[in-house]
């Protein structure tokens, strides 16, 4: 295993059970953040949100309710697709969420907010990497979805162009992009296995380069290293077929 998967799959420190909300003492780097993130979706962003949007709107038929944002932010994505509750760390982005009409709560991906099997589908959307433990909070997902329920990660995935754009700007010290670790399509597939999920459609969008996004574009099916924003869906597999896909049967 190389060192991007060993990261990607490491576990985390324990954290506290929650139950409607955390008091935190420590405060997300976002909170301080938070305003200009959200100008981002009416700026610069509107554009890149309504292709990425797009995509998702495509599988949105495919995913059985409840449904769940982790790492909701502002709540633009689960107010546009009708995502009803959501997760963030952020103290000053679950505000705008909540304003959104998004039910919010304070907690981590990896934390425990909800009893097991809650929720028909859980979103990741650009969340993915901004974790400290992916696959435990892929594992935490997998717990507290229904049988026969779905995973919906939206990801910018290493060595795309748009990549290699905010990986530049992680290493000058950007203040969003500072806090990012980039994934390629690979480890993310073999994290899905390992907590327990088998990856059913993949959605390739987002094909114009940086700063050169001038109209809307339709979704491929299929993954492309030269997209920008990928949309992957993935079904829990029940806990028998897990040991059995372990064991090799």
């Amino acid at each position: 295993m190389n060192r991007d998967a060993e990261q990607l799959m490491k576990r985390p420190s324990p954290r506290p059970r929650l139950g409607a909300e955390l008091v935190r003492t420590e405060a997300s780097p976002f909170d301080t953040l938070a305003s200009a993130y959200d100008a981002w979706f009416e700026e610069e962003g509107k554009l890149i949100f309504a292709i990425e949007l797009k995509a998702f709107q495509e599988v949105l038929p495919l995913l059985p309710k409840p449904w769940l944002e982790v790492g909701v932010g502002s709540g633009r994505f689960a107010q546009a697709l009708g995502i009803e509750t959501g997760i963030d760390p952020s103290v000053k982005l679950l505000e705008m969420a909540r304003r959104r009409g998004i039910t919010g709560f304070l907690a981590r991906g990896e934390e425990e907010p909800f009893d097991k099997e809650t929720f028909g589908t859980v979103f990741l959307i650009v969340t993915l990497c901004f974790v400290d433990s992916p696959l435990a909070v892929l594992r935490e997902a997998h717990r507290i979805l229904k049988t026969g329920g779905k995973i919906v990660l939206g990801l910018v995935f290493r060595g795309s162009p748009w990549a290699r754009l905010y990986e530049a700007k992680k290493r000058e010290g950007h203040r969003f992009y500072k806090y990012a670790t980039f994934y390629s399509y690979q480890e993310v597939a073999d994290s899905l296995e390992h907590a327990g999920f088998a990856i059913e459609k993949v959605l390739s969008t987002l094909f114009q380069r940086p700063n050169e996004v001038k109209e809307m574009e339709a979704p491929q099916e299929r993954f492309s290293p030269d997209a920008g924003f990928i949309v992957v869906v993935a079904g829990k597999i029940p806990a028998g077929g897990q040991r059995n896909r372990e064991r090799g049967l």
